[in-house]
């Protein structure tokens, strides 16, 4: 029978910041469609329980925590993952972080610490794992950007430049390493309610707002991500790089919805 070009059998991927989040319905998607799958973040409890989850989808999986604003903490991901499991074909960047502050009150050290953490640390990644994904012959990266890598929102500078920076670097390297077979794409969510962003979206000014703007009149589902994911991890887009994929309600294309 011949393979599904959506069938991720006999890969493996790397997901850094899978322990929570729209990173862990990705890790686990991508392990539901054939793929071995290491797990990726810092909360040690949370990355067992993803790496479990993982294996009782009959995939392997590997516990090693990464802090991924260190260049020699992903250095040693990259290699236990590597001495494990042989190969690293895939590489998600899901890590980040954000706060809500009007741009003339951010000061020095909080615009550094979150580029710090939204895009700096998703350039390390991508540099100390260049090597595997080349030699995979197949490589592929997925980041994750954002509607705010296209739109501004308010109070949320930025966040908002920290995710325009990512699709940009998207696009560098999806075209320095064409020459590799490394396809480098993102994904760019709408609104998904998380742990972290629920108690500001229900019932608030901003989440009505949000369902207003949006014609699906609905947040996110985190697992409505997997589809975009297995495809840009899979054979189906060997000629898709330097692109994103908006998940997003319609959201980004909407003018006026009443």
């Amino acid at each position: 029978m011949k393979r599904s070009p959506l069938d991720l059998t006999d890969r493996v991927a790397v997901v850094i910041g899978a322990t929570s989040g729209l990173g862990k319905e990705i890790a686990l998607g991508l392990a539901e469609h054939g793929a071995d799958v290491v797990p990726g973040g810092r909360r040690t409890d949370r990355l067992r329980e993803t790496c479990a989850e993982i294996q009782k989808l009959g995939r392997r999986s590997l516990y090693q925590p990464v802090d991924a604003e260190r260049k020699d903490s992903l250095e040693a991901f990259r290699d236990s993952a590597l001495a494990a499991l042989g190969r690293i074909d895939i590489l998600v960047n899901a890590a980040g972080r954000t706060f809500r502050k009007p741009a003339v009150e951010i000061d020095s050290a909080e615009w550094s610490s979150l580029l710090e953490t939204n895009l700096t640390s998703v350039l390390n990644a991508c540099q100390i794992f260049q090597v595997p994904l080349k030699e995979s012959g197949a490589g592929r990266i997925i980041n994750i950007a954002s509607l705010g890598s296209y739109l501004a929102f308010h109070e949320v500078a930025a966040y908002c430049a920290s995710k325009s920076a990512v699709l940009s670097l998207t696009r560098s390297l999806a075209c320095e390493w064409a020459q590799f077979g490394i396809c480098v794409n993102a994904i760019a969510p709408g609104v998904f309610p998380t742990e972290l962003n629920q108690p500001l979206l229900n019932g608030s000014e901003r989440g009505r707002e949000i369902l207003l703007r949006t014609p699906m009149r609905r947040f996110g589902d985190p697992r409505e991500l997997v589809g975009a994911a297995v495809l840009l991890a899979s054979d189906a887009a060997s000629f898709i790089t330097g692109q994103s994929i908006v998940v997003d309600g319609g959201y980004l294309a909407s003018g006026v919805n009443s």
